[in-house]
């Protein structure tokens, strides 16, 4: 059954995006940004909608007091699942995402990614990619925008060895910025390169900012501490819930 409902939902899941991206083509593109979030965000809604009546995934948003109001952030992020590269957005007001510039060239994604004018980097070219990326973010900072990033790179199982990249500690130093830490528990219960899904709470914190001024090496570790050790508690929490995930996931974890 629980693979039967993870097939079903990974071919709505997929059929969904691609039949809206489609549908809102013909005016999204002559929409202000503004407006353009609202048709990508009811598309998040429904990826939500169709995850909680599909598997019976339930849903838990916590700490968005901590996301700075009428200013520009970065958002440093966890990353374990499909899950959070749109639901973050469901809950920023103007965001932008630091991602593969490939992923520009995906039609229809690639389409929206433009218009919705997020940072494309070109990570075969380390010293290009940093400066460019860099640059627009100070842009999009300056904008009062929220940055969306994900420090370690991609999408990692959980309990698996942290490795957070340069790029978040040159942002925070080069901007001076604002950095809200994100965690959550998504991996437990849609792995990475999985087609299974499995029931349960999804968690997404957003946690108090971390101070401007800190040196390079300083901040390094204060983020990663803060994202890992609210990460490991929201899947102790996890663990010991209603609807804990398959034991072979946390075991990873512990």
């Amino acid at each position: 059954m629980l693979l039967f409902r993870s097939v079903i939902f990974n071919i709505v899941f997929i059929v969904n995006i691609l039949f809206q991206l489609v549908f809102w083509s013909p005016i999204f593109f002559f929409l202000p940004r503004e407006d353009g979030w609202k048709i990508v965000k009811c598309i998040a809604w429904s990826c939500l909608w169709l995850q909680h009546k599909i598997i019976g995934s339930t849903f838990d948003f916590r700490g968005m007091e901590n996301i700075p109001a009428n200013a520009g952030c970065i958002i440093a992020s966890k990353h374990q699942s499909t899950w959070e590269t749109y639901t973050m957005l469901l809950f920023l007001a103007d965001p932008s995402y630091i991602l593969k510039r490939e992923l520009l060239f995906l039609p229809f994604f690639g389409w929206f990614a433009w218009k919705m004018d997020v940072v494309g980097v070109n990570r075969g070219k380390k010293g290009e990619a940093l400066a460019s990326m860099t640059r627009n973010s100070r842009v999009q900072y300056d904008e009062g925008r929220q940055i969306v990033i994900y420090p370690e790179g991609t999408r990692k199982m959980p309990g698996a060895e942290p490795n957070y990249k340069y790029g978040i500690v040159h942002l925070y130093n080069e901007l001076n910025a604002t950095i809200v830490p994100a965690a959550l528990n998504s991996g437990l219960y849609w792995p990475r390169r999985s087609w299974y899904l499995y029931p349960g709470t999804l968690v997404l914190e957003f946690l108090k900012p971390i101070k401007k001024g800190l040196t390079k090496d300083k901040f390094k570790t204060k983020l990663e501490k803060t994202i890992e050790t609210a990460t490991n508690a929201l899947m102790d929490e996890s663990a010991t819930g209603n609807n804990p995930p398959p034991k072979y996931l946390y075991e990873k974890s512990a």
